[in-house]
């Protein structure tokens, strides 16, 4: 009988699972759904999630896979979107119900997920935070900023909560009845406050800042696993071993980086061009704010280069968004998906166009006061199909403004693999990304977070 590793990647707009053939490590079965799961909030710029929406779509997505296969999963990789952080209570974060074969879990004392993509902690905000013992920089959206930012504005709401981790750390913890959280260095490094030479929190920085370090996770190295299953889950037997969450980036990667001579570029809903650093390299002890490049950990004490822009697909769901909204008002309906793929094929009908669009639209970490902008603008190139191969452009123009083509060839890159969700949905993308490089870009099947992450913890058995 056929054994199976079982990926799962929670990003941020949709979840995926994969079943990965032991002995071919092939993928035999996938599935995937929208989350939609951002909710309204109360705070200005805050973005969160509804959690129980998360694993509801969670649930929906491995009652999908074939349940013969699930009851022959002899291992869990877990994977999902980094920095943001959930919180719950230690003895009661979920509850679990069902049959025989069929048990499953629900949210249950959680909190919402606040996510990446969370705004509320400024630069004025950042600017009173402690310097981290770390080179790695402290941005808005980063676990630890975002429990700075309600110890100071709702101190009430922490003390409701034990344990916090992200979304994937947290799906780990419920899976093996952890009533602790442990994090891998891929996820705390996303945290902030985190030194990855020697995989510790700055716990005595953030003692004397006042911040609650009963809610930092125990930091466990990436790739070692968690915990087993505390139950039967959707046919997957109990006692399955389940690896401890994982960064989604480093997933992506890892199911598309098959030379240390390659670069990945990945478009989701975000973008990120990255390549692997000399096996003996060591980060900077101190972090550069300016810099659009960092490096962030891997596996086995190596090291990526990464320029991670927050301008990647949503840029284009925000370019659909907006023209939705205005057909709306002209009382014309379309819906989202139909109108994507309108825009792409009025766009595949202009092979270049002089408008000009700047994307950044949710600023930059490394700026994050920088705005999208149109320019050069006249008659003749205002229609979707300039503007959407311009937002395009625009964002492959951005990615390579912060890890320019002649740092990948210095750094002895030959190749550029294409990942991500928008990256094979967008045909005009894949266009720009291959004018944009003065190398080969290629692009994979089965490469992305939740394929990566099956491949790891299949290399690791």
């Amino acid at each position: 009988m056929a054994k199976y590793v079982l990926g799962i990647d929670i990003g941020t707009t949709s979840i995926k699972v994969v079943l990965l053939d032991i002995n071919s490590k092939t993928v035999t079965d996938s599935f995937s759904l929208p989350t939609k799961a951002y909710i309204v909030s109360d705070e200005t710029h805050a973005k969160e999630q509804d959690s129980v929406q998360i694993i509801t779509t969670l649930n929906e997505c491995i009652a999908s896979l074939p349940i013969d296969k699930l009851q022959n999963v002899s291992r869990i990789g877990v994977s999902g979107q980094m920095h943001g952080v959930v919180f719950w209570k230690a003895q009661t974060g979920c509850d679990w119900s069902g049959g025989d074969s069929r048990h499953l879990f629900s949210p249950r004392d959680t909190s919402h997920l606040i996510t990446w993509q969370d705004g509320r902690c400024n630069s004025d905000f950042l600017s009173t935070l402690p310097n981290p013992d770390s080179h790695l920089s402290i941005a808005t959206g980063f676990g630890c900023a975002t429990i700075f930012w309600y110890m100071k504005h709702r101190p009430g709401f922490l003390s409701d909560f034990m344990v916090a981790g992200t979304i994937h750390d947290y799906l780990v913890s419920m899976l093996c009845g952890l009533e602790s959280c442990v994090m891998t260095g891929q996820n705390a490094a996303s945290w902030g406050y985190f030194n990855t030479a020697t995989n510790q929190w700055n716990i005595d920085i953030l003692k004397d800042a006042g911040f609650p370090v009963h809610l930092l996770p125990e930091c466990v190295p990436s790739g070692c696993m968690a915990g087993q299953t505390c139950c039967e889950w959707h046919g997957v037997p109990a006692s399955t071993p389940v690896g401890a969450a994982l960064g989604d980036f480093q997933c992506s990667v890892y199911s598309s980086m098959t030379d240390r001579t390659d670069a990945v570029l990945n478009i989701s809903t975000s973008a990120q061009l990255t390549y692997a650093m000399p096996l003996d390299f060591t980060p900077p002890n101190i972090p550069d704010p300016t810099s659009s490049i960092s490096y962030v950990p891997y596996f086995d004490g190596s090291y990526l280069a990464v320029a991670a822009s927050l301008n990647g697909g949503n840029v284009m769901a925000t370019l659909v968004g907006m023209l939705s909204g205005w057909m709306n008002e002209l009382e014309v309906e379309v819906s989202d998906s139909s109108l994507y793929e309108k825009l792409i094929r009025c766009a595949l009908g202009v092979d270049s166009s002089d408008l000009r669009v700047s994307p950044t639209i949710l600023g930059e970490r490394h700026d994050p006061l920088s705005l999208g902008q149109v320019s050069n603008i006249h008659p003749s190139n205002l229609s979707l199909g300039h503007m959407t191969r311009a937002v395009c452009r625009g964002v492959l123009d951005n990615i390579t403004s912060m890890m320019h083509p002649v740092f990948l060839l210095e750094a002895g890159v030959q190749r550029i693999k294409g990942s991500g969700s928008a990256l094979s949905r967008n045909a005009v993308l894949r266009q720009e990304a291959e004018r944009a490089f003065p190398l080969p870009v290629e692009y994979g099947q089965d490469v992305d977070s939740a394929v990566g992450v099956a491949i790891v913890f299949h290399d690791r058995m």
